[in-house]
């Protein structure tokens, strides 16, 4: 009699790795139950009734208890790079790993727990990422748990997001990592080879083995550099020479503006712990790895030409920079042109409608209304959880005062420099920041 496969939850099933395990642990016959606090569509569409949303990382462990119940195997693939939004790294990575191993713990049967952590040595941890991620692993060591902790190197994968969408968007411009950082050690790991490590984990599971403590570093034999990674891309991806170093400085300011741009919701991938751990290097030893699962790791230029190298790939790479200065040029341009109505040029503006036979309260009152209507768009597109809709917004008021200026002043469209016809530029930018915004 054949024993069945296990049924593997993969929390954190809508991130990078998370998402590529479900998935391909699920067209590999394996009962999954892929765990995540939201997916976007074509992940549900990818996982169908396999996908649950829930707020995993913050019920009790009675709830996580019932959620897991099913599962003879539990992947917790989640973790976050910051702070930001009321989330921690310490409650992502350590106190729900304690809950975890708690609700785990009480379940009526074994379970296998394989975490994602990130290699590395303890002593060289720099931030509240590295240092909370470490604390997760001394928590699962010390728990009696049957668990796998698996470290893996800078994920390459098809889907682009993060650390590897940056390097995407770097080799597509004619610039170089300065000298430093380019010879920061950045060992890599396609995603093929983490889920093959799952899977081998998982039959051996279904053979009968339960007696499992191991702790795999997951990366290429060969380590590379971080202008390695950069440099491969580009010639994976026909990007341009480059012509410049990228000043060490020039990052760190990107790394601080990334923190500022955290505390309005977004996600960005240059920010000063990612600049931290980029530069504090990714070095393993895979050998245990190896000799354990017999998975020979593929190297950096195979794990690249794996890659898709499609017109997409490269419209993407090119876009992922241009996407901060997108949303920040739309979010500057509403709120400056709000601000100034009501302040300096408010006389100004209350005179265009009082010239065309507004009364002057009432000029005055759609001035103000009008100005605090921009701000508001501004501010809106600024907060990433209200962005979509302060574009769509904005988009509607743009072509509401270009469809009253037509009929109330026709003669503004002739004005000498030319304001509203501006106006259509903008609105194409807008409906450009709409189709780019999503980041998975």
């Amino acid at each position: 009699m054949t024993t069945p496969a296990p049924t593997i939850a993969v929390l954190g099933a809508s991130g990078l790795i998370g998402f590529a395990l479900a998935a391909e642990l699920k067209r590999g016959a394996h009962p999954v139950i892929a765990i995540a606090r939201r997916f976007t569509s074509a992940q549900h569409a990818a996982l169908g009734e396999n996908a649950i949303t829930a707020p995993f990382a913050a019920p009790d462990e009675e709830t996580l208890a019932a959620l897991l119940g099913g599962s003879d195997i539990v992947i917790n693939a989640a973790g976050i790079l910051q702070d930001r939004g009321g989330e921690t790294a310490d409650a992502i990575h350590r106190a729900f790993v304690a809950r975890l191993i708690s609700a785990m713990t009480r379940a009526g049967r074994p379970k296998l727990l394989i975490h994602v952590s990130i290699p590395g040595e303890a002593n060289s941890d720099r931030t509240a990422f590295s240092r909370t991620k470490r604390r997760a692993e001394q928590l699962i060591r010390d728990s009696g748990l049957p668990f796998v902790i698996l470290r893996p190197g800078i994920v390459l994968a098809p889907v682009a997001y993060g650390a590897s969408a940056l390097f995407r968007a770097l080799a597509a411009l004619p610039v170089d990592l300065a000298p430093a950082d380019w010879q920061a050690p950045f060992a890599a790991i396609g995603i093929s080879d983490i889920v093959a490590t799952v899977a081998v984990v998982a039959d051996r599971w279904r053979q009968g083995e339960r007696t499992w403590s191991a702790t795999w570093d997951l990366m290429e034999r060969e380590q590379s550099t971080a202008g390695d990674v950069v440099a491969g891309l580009r010639r994976h991806f026909g990007g341009p020479r480059p012509i410049v170093n990228l000043p060490s400085w020039l990052l760190t300011v990107g790394a601080r503006l990334g923190d500022l741009a955290s505390r309005l919701g977004w996600a960005p991938p240059v920010r000063s712990t990612g600049l931290a751990e980029m530069r504090r290097g990714v070095r393993g030893d895979p050998l245990p790895w190896i000799a354990a699962t017999g998975i020979e790791p593929a190297p950096l230029g195979r794990i690249l030409a794996s890659l898709p190298a499609t017109i997409q790939e490269v419209w993407f790479a090119r876009l992922f920079l241009l996407k901060p200065f997108v949303v920040a040029s739309l979010a500057l341009f509403w709120t400056l042109s709000g601000l100034i109505a009501l302040t300096v040029s408010f006389q100004a503006a209350a005179g265009i409608l009082t010239r065309h036979g507004f009364h002057p309260a009432l000029a005055d009152a759609i001035t103000v209304v009008s100005a605090l209507a921009d701000i508001a768009i501004g501010m809106a597109i600024a907060w990433r959880p209200a962005c979509r809709r302060g574009l769509i917004a904005g988009i509607a008021v743009a072509l509401g005062y270009m469809a009253g200026a037509a009929v109330l002043t026709p003669d503004l469209w002739i004005e000498p420099l030319g304001a509203l016809v501006k106006t259509v530029p903008a609105v194409v930018l807008m409906l450009v920041a709409v189709a780019i915004l999503d980041s998975r």
